[in-house]
């Protein structure tokens, strides 16, 4: 795009936005020459204007809602590119006089876009008696040059505002805090090989705020060479030709691209441009540009539209009217990753760090595994059919063998068909498992009796209940395998946070003795009563209610109990739960955490407890075992670290 379209393009957008403001807001609205009090927003109004639409029309909106009725004024900057930043301080200073020489100065100005920003930053005398508030801008900023500064040579300095700048009065508002050094690790972890970061940036404020600010911080990496794809200096032509010379060992760092040295203005296509240059190459982001083609991730600020934040802001400056202290707040960053960029290039979501968000996600595990699902319900009900079929074979069977003893004629070709049928129904009914039969058989049968009618009130309860138990024992088989299925493809969600150890033992060891039907004592030693750590209290509820239930399942009389020890030297805890009861044979005590692997065959039981407890604990990175050296029954053990931080995460 050439110059003169560009001063087109600008001027089409200005008067378009202009339009709209006065349009919607002209009851509110006082023209410069107005000597009433009202509030003054100086907006950068750069090429990116549908973000700064939004975030003046939301503090309107919920300015009015708020019942305030000081007028709004609004003065666009027309920034454009870095090429005429010398103007921009003139143009402040200029906004500024217009206003604070009336006799009602402004009550409120508000500084919307980096370049409003840091023109009123470079002012040598700010504001004293006015408050403040910016938007849309960064915490680190560079401050303007005079205007005999070549700006395609200039190399200017970042600085901190709120640290480096001691003149601030009566700032609010709220902040972007790019964290460039938390981005270079995470290039260097994914990529330990990196020997350079090629920066590239254009020709706004932005860019050249964002390349300062990454020199300063890149000196914390001296074995790291910085090459800058800079702008000011450079049209997008050059840029995809220096992209596509870089070496090995390189990884791309995407700062901001609308803007070349020509000032011709470009949109997405640019940075698919670039991507077309050199695929072989990482790239990062530090502000979101680039992700969803071509970047890997960054850590990124979540950005979000703040007008209707800052109009709350400014609604408490008006009703406290005062204001003491600097209240700005940062808008927080997080690590954000392409899905799909992540598959092409094998890299595994365990090498990620905690707390990441994914774009170009995959179908949900729902609709993933839609005709998984199906495919279980059709077995389900296969089995189902296979059960009467199953009981129409034994009647033939017996009705076989009754004709037997009538007809000596017939006895062989019976007998031939007898055991022919008792051959099909063994192997039928060897296929199918124990877990899903026992529950189909009571609910089918005492269905059967129910429909039959002639039950008493206390019966049909009775059946009722029975019938209730089964459903749930056959829910929680489905539940087990659907729980298994989601750990193997890491769609289990976890979620860490502080609890209180020694409630939960209790809370399991109470939920497990509730429904004991034996004569068993329950015991919890505690080193500690009231003991916290960072866990998913709901997976290790999990395990705990599953080790004391088979506990309780082989222990006919005797004791259950559960303890739990605390290892600082390994930042480990160790629980353990032991019984009282028969014991596991020495042969057994591996195979029994493989799937459907039972001590006793004829126990209820899906034989997924304990798979399942052994993959949570491992992910939550622990283990869990059996003790070989308890010979009064059986004792499980399983370790769990003490260093996890709250969060939330999914294990992939």
């Amino acid at each position: 795009m050439n110059r003169n379209f560009a001063d087109n393009y600008k001027c089409v957008c200005c008067l378009f936005l202009i339009g709209i403001l006065n349009v919607f807001f002209a009851i509110n609205s006082y023209g410069a020459n107005n000597q009433n009090s009202c509030i003054l927003i100086i907006s950068s109004y750069n090429p990116e204007t549908s973000q700064t639409s939004k975030n003046i029309a939301a503090f309107l909106d919920e300015y009015r809602s708020l019942g305030e009725k000081l007028p709004v004024v609004i003065e666009n900057m027309n920034c454009g590119s870095f090429s005429d930043a010398y103007l921009w301080k003139g143009q402040m200073k200029e906004i500024l006089e217009k206003y604070l020489s009336n006799k009602c100065p402004p009550r409120l100005i508000i500084l919307l876009g980096q370049e409003a920003w840091s023109s009123y930053l470079s002012q040598k005398n700010q504001i004293k008696n006015i408050p403040v508030m910016c938007g849309m801008v960064s915490r680190n900023a560079i401050i303007l040059p005079d205007d005999s500064t070549s700006l395609e040579k200039w190399e200017p300095q970042s600085i901190d505002v709120f640290k480096d700048i001691s003149h601030l009065h009566m700032m609010t508002g709220y902040a972007y805090q790019y964290n460039i050094e938390k981005n270079i690790r995470l290039i260097c972890s994914l990529y330990p090989k990196t020997k350079q970061i090629a920066l590239v940036t254009d020709n706004t404020y932005g860019g050249v705020c964002l390349q300062a600010y990454v020199k300063k911080e890149m000196k914390k990496f001296p074995k790291l060479n910085l090459v800058l794809l800079d702008g000011r200096r450079n049209s997008i032509y050059t840029i995809v030709d220096s992209i596509h010379n870089l070496p090995e060992n390189t990884a791309i760092l995407l700062g901001t691209w609308r803007v070349d040295k020509n000032n011709g203005y470009f949109m997405n296509n640019a940075t698919y441009m670039m991507m077309a240059a050199n695929q072989k190459l990482p790239a990062f982001t530090i502000t979101s540009i680039g992700l969803g083609h071509w970047a890997i991730g960054g850590y990124i600020p979540q950005y979000r539209t703040i007008g209707k934040e800052m109009a709350w802001q400014a609604y408490n400056i008006f009703i406290h009217n005062s204001f003491l202290k600097t209240q700005v707040e940062f808008i927080p960053n997080q690590y954000n990753f392409d899905a799909k960029k992540l598959e092409e290039l094998k890299i595994n979501l365990k090498e990620l760090p905690m707390g990441y968000t994914l774009v170009n996600e995959g179908p949900s595990f729902i609709e993933q595994y839609k005709y998984q699902v199906l495919a279980l319900a059709f077995v389900f009900f296969s089995l189902l059919i296979g059960l009467l079929i199953s009981l129409y074979y034994f009647l033939r069977t017996k009705k076989l063998k009754d004709e037997l003893e009538v007809s000596g004629a017939e006895l062989r070709v019976a007998k031939d068909k007898a055991e022919e049928s008792d051959r099909l129904k063994t192997a039928f009914l060897a296929n199918m498992t124990h877990e899903i039969r026992t529950p189909l058989n009571a609910i089918v049968g005492f269905s059967n009796v129910l429909a039959s009618g002639g039950c008493t009130h206390e019966e049909e309860v009775e059946y009722y209940q029975v019938i209730q138990a089964n459903s749930d024992l056959l829910l929680r088989l489905i539940n087990d395998i659907l729980d298994i299925s989601r750990l193997e493809v890491g769609r289990l969600k976890f979620f860490y946070e502080e609890c209180n150890i020694t409630s939960l033992c209790r809370s399991a060891l109470s939920t497990v003795e509730s429904t004991d039907k034996n004569s068993v004592k329950f015991i919890f030693n505690s080193p500690d009563p009231n003991f916290h750590m960072v866990t998913d209290i709901q997976r290790i509820q999990q395990i705990l209610i599953n080790l004391l239930s088979n506990a309780n399942k082989f222990t006919k009389e005797g004791t259950i109990t559960l303890n739990f020890k605390i290892d600082e030297k390994q930042q480990m805890i160790f629980f353990s739960v032991s019984d009282t009861g028969v014991g596991i044979p020495e042969e057994k005590q591996k195979l029994i955490f493989d799937r459907f692997e039972k001590l006793n065959n004829y126990m209820q039981g899906s034989g997924l407890g304990l798979a399942i407890s052994k993959m949570i604990v491992n992910i939550l990175g622990g283990d869990l075992w059996v003790d070989p050296s308890y010979k009064e029954g059986a004792r499980f053990i399983f370790s769990h670290p003490l260093g996890l931080k709250p969060q939330e995460s999914t294990y992939e």
